[in-house]
Parts: C-alpha cells; structure tokens; sequence
C-alpha cells in the first residue's frame, strides 16, 4: 500500500444503504455527478462513506455514471458515534438562519430535530426535505456518522399535549436575560428555542406549568433564535453531553 493508499480521502459521503465489507453501495445521480464531474474523481479513487449506522467506511469508485454510479466498501475507518439523546426544538425562521438552526445542531450533535409552530412564528410551514438535506451535509462535512432527523413542521401545542415526561423540556426563556444561568439535566432532554417575537402569554403560562419543564437561562443578553440554539446546545453538551469529558 502506497502512502497515497493511506490518506484520508477528500470526498465524504452519505448513504442509506448499509455498509459492509464487500457489499457494494450505490450512489444517487446527484452524488456520481459530484464525484465524476465536480470532484473529477473515477473509478478506484477513494472516497469516504457512512450510512447513519455503521460508522465510517474506506470505499473505491467502481463506476461513475449520468444515472448514478457504484461503490465498494474496503475497510470501516471509524466507529459509529451515536449523539447524546437530545433533541432541539425551534421555531422556523427566515430561510437562511432556519438553515443554520439546522446545521449547526447536526455539527452540535442534536440526535433530533423537530420544527414547531407557535403563535409568534413566522413561517407557517417548511421544506422539510430541503433542512433533512442540509441535515445531511453538515453531517458529511463536519465528520460525524449519525444524521439526525428532521420532522415535520408540528404545532407547540400538539407537541406539548403528547409530550414523553422523562424527557425533561429546557425552554429558552428570553425573560431569564441577566438571571443567572440554569443547570440543564442529563439525557433524555430537549430544548425550545423560540420565535423571533418571543412565546405569547398563553404559552408562557402552559410551559410554566407543565411539570416536566425547566426555564433555561442564556446569559445577560437577549439573542437572536439561532445564536440561542447554539448557545443553548453548547451549554448542554458541556455538561451532560459527548464534550463533557
């Protein structure tokens, strides 16, 4: 094996087939363009590939394709790693910076992401497609091997009613701005970033009752939705998640 044999491919990608030694994986019309038209890659060069459950795979282009093109898995050069069991909830915003809710909590290592509505959001749906590819980029280029899923835009409502009560809530109350910042709870737990507007009064008053519920302070300013889901997940995964140590 050549030192070239040894380097870290400069491709990675995602696949839902599983992965195994001598199984070969198909590739989508839109990834053996990236490869063989973008990239300028061909058959046996190597790229990196994981499928959300066996980790990170060394595989070789066998064939590159206009419909598609095929794969053979070599050897696993990493270990699957799963996310804490946290799940981030938020409400949509303008399309750029509901992009980078998205992103950066894949980067942040959220094991779900769920879109909710609420009274003060602004938008009344999404592309739920679209963020699950985005999903899956950020996975691609920032390493990891798990890619978390996005659901369906669902009212706050709706969510809360059905909500699973060992999976403590930690609502990102803008009025806590200059309190002293909360200790959030280790796994299974979620947290509620919400609109650019804020919660209304009803939905203050049902968030404060629910027993399962924990205002979650951000410091002594008041940030914008997508600053506070970053600094919400950064918070959590210093304490009880995978950066804790």
């Amino acid at each position: 094996m050549t030192p070239q044999d040894t380097e870290r491919p400069k491709v990675r990608l995602y696949v839902e087939q599983g992965l195994a030694e001598g199984q070969h994986v198909a590739v989508t019309q839109q990834q053996a363009h990236y490869l063989g038209n973008v990239m300028r890659m061909g058959a046996g060069d190597a790229v990196a590939v994981f499928d959300g459950r066996h980790g990170e795979w060394r595989a070789e282009i066998v064939d590159l394709g206009k419909r598609g093109g095929v794969l053979a898995p070599l050897a696993q050069s990493a270990p699957q790693l799963d996310p804490p069991d946290l799940w981030l909830l938020f409400a949509p915003i303008k399309k750029a910076r509901t992009d980078f809710i998205v992103e950066k909590a894949v980067e942040m290592g959220a094991a779900r992401i769920l879109p909710v509505q609420t009274d003060f959001t602004n938008s009344e749906r999404i592309r739920r497609d679209r963020l699950q590819a985005h999903a899956v980029e950020a996975a691609e280029q920032s390493g990891g091997t798990f890619v978390p899923e996005v659901a369906e835009l669902s009212r706050l409502d709706r969510l809360l009613a059905d909500w699973p009560e060992e999976r403590l809530l930690w609502w990102a109350d803008e009025s806590l701005a200059g309190d002293e910042i909360a200790e959030p709870a280790p796994a299974p737990a979620a947290i509620l970033i919400g609109p650019e507007g804020g919660f209304s009064a009803s939905e203050r008053a049902r968030l404060a009752a629910l027993p399962f519920v924990r205002r979650l302070g951000l410091g002594p300013r008041i940030l914008r939705a997508d600053t506070a889901a970053v600094a919400a997940l950064t918070l959590w995964q210093v304490r009880h998640g995978d950066w804790s140590g």
